[in-house]
């Protein structure tokens, strides 16, 4: 029974963009036992991030179209495989298990599930911090952006979330974890902005409610007051906004273990310090997400830089003009890939899939 798990593992790390590391402990092959049947593991190795027909699937892989078709409305259901619907038209796609398997389980977790889950997590980070191209990147409260500064409208939030017609909020399974767990924190739980195709996705799984744009945005702005960090998907198109924090989120919790976060994350800014505004009543010491801003001998609050991820959190809290955030030499911008294809493709290259 175990090789249809393993076989699956092995497709997973391969096939999907965000991988599907293997452990010492085999704690990957456990959760995916929580997961699949052995029946569903086995037909999920089949599946390739393409959409296809039931009947595509069962001619490519020889399989009976009167079993498998129903095997995989269920696992679209249970969220293990993506399900696109259209007029004359139903088809069936592998998924990352990160980010999307494990998302799609924000309503269905068990307790024996999540420490599984965070028994794995670090290797999985790990692998995904190592590319060049991450899934999620990070941009900087609007606000916060030094007033000289020309910023395109893919790292400005809100300019993001007024260019989508079909907006999903939905809960954010890290936060949702942490309470399960006893381990909450007082964040928001409704954070996870879905946009496009993913929101009719959402939508069909019962996940989340239907918002307007200016309700998203005044969500984005209630986040910001609560200390969140925005991370969209890594495009200029992104499918998702996520507004993390830095006790719950798994990406942020595990990048805060580095020496360098801002080398790691795909973001263009940092923020900077005007010393003689600086007061140092350490309010940007309190918020940083990861620890990057400090008192120097002198009592004024300094940046390092290599620790420093852009969100803007400092601005936020800094009363006196002390802080603002610019855009970090031209040697270091990042350039979003044009949309979530493209993203993936890119990370696919950098994996050696092709």
């Amino acid at each position: 029974m175990n090789n249809v798990y393993q076989a699956l593992a092995k497709h997973l790390d391969t096939q999907t963009p965000g991988g599907y590391p293997a452990t010492d402990s085999g704690v990957e092959i456990r959760i995916l036992k929580r997961l699949f049947t052995p029946e569903q593991a086995d037909l999920c190795a089949q599946l390739v991030m393409m959409p296809e027909t039931a009947q595509s699937i069962a001619d490519r892989t020889g399989r009976d179209i009167n079993i498998i078709a129903p095997m995989l409305k269920e696992m679209a259901k249970k969220g293990l495989i993506v399900q696109v619907t259209r007029p004359g038209s139903e088809t069936f796609m592998l998924l990352s298990f990160v980010v999307g398997i494990w998302e799609y389980q924000v309503n269905s977790l068990t307790k024996e599930l999540i420490e599984d889950f965070n028994e794995y997590i670090p290797h999985l980070i790990k692998e995904q911090f190592e590319q060049d191209t991450k899934q999620m990147r990070v941009v900087p409260v609007s606000k916060s952006i030094h007033t000289d500064m020309n910023v395109m409208d893919y790292e400005q939030a809100e300019e993001l979330i007024r260019g989508e017609s079909k907006i999903i909020v939905a809960p954010c399974i890290c936060r949702q974890e942490h309470t399960i767990m006893g381990k909450g924190c007082d964040k928001p739980v409704e954070a996870c902005l879905v946009f496009g195709g993913g929101a009719y996705i959402y939508e069909s799984r019962n996940i989340g409610r239907e918002i307007t744009p200016d309700e998203a945005i005044q969500i984005l702005h209630n986040g910001i007051d609560k200390g969140l960090v925005i991370q969209p998907s890594n495009s200029k198109r992104p499918i998702n906004m996520c507004l993390c924090c830095d006790c719950c989120c798994q990406i942020l919790k595990n990048l805060k273990e580095y020496d360098a976060p801002g080398k790691i994350v795909n973001s263009n800014f940092y923020a900077r310090i005007e010393p003689e505004n600086c007061t140092a009543c350490e309010a940007c010491v309190d918020i940083c997400p990861m620890d990057a801003v400090s008192l120097d001998d002198a009592h004024t609050a300094v940046v390092e830089e290599k620790r420093c991820i852009g969100c803007g959190l400092c601005f936020t809290r800094c009363d006196f003009d002390a802080i603002s955030v610019t855009a970090k030499t031209e040697d270091d911008l990042w350039e979003p890939p044009k949309n979530i294809v493209e993203t993936y493709m890119n990370i696919a290259k950098e994996k050696g899939l092709f």
